[in-house]
């Protein structure tokens, strides 16, 4: 059975590569952009299906795709 947790995918939210778990709680919660996850990203252990793991790699990638932008 495939890893998902450490393979990276592309989504909706432009240059971010999260594990497929993130992207479906995110599609899950109604988060399809940057400013949107930016928004929550103090909270993301809080949404279904994010642990503690899950959360810092998604900050991980708000903080890189930021760096891309800037």
């Amino acid at each position: 059975m495939p890893n998902h947790f450490n393979e990276r995918w592309g989504g909706p939210i432009k240059d971010l590569l999260l594990p497929l778990s993130a992207w479906n709680s995110l599609r899950d919660e109604g988060i399809t952009t940057l400013e949107q996850l930016r928004a929550v990203a103090d909270q993301l252990e809080q949404l279904p299906g994010i642990g503690v793991k899950i959360a810092r790699i998604v900050r991980d990638e708000i903080t890189r795709v930021s760096t891309l932008e800037g």
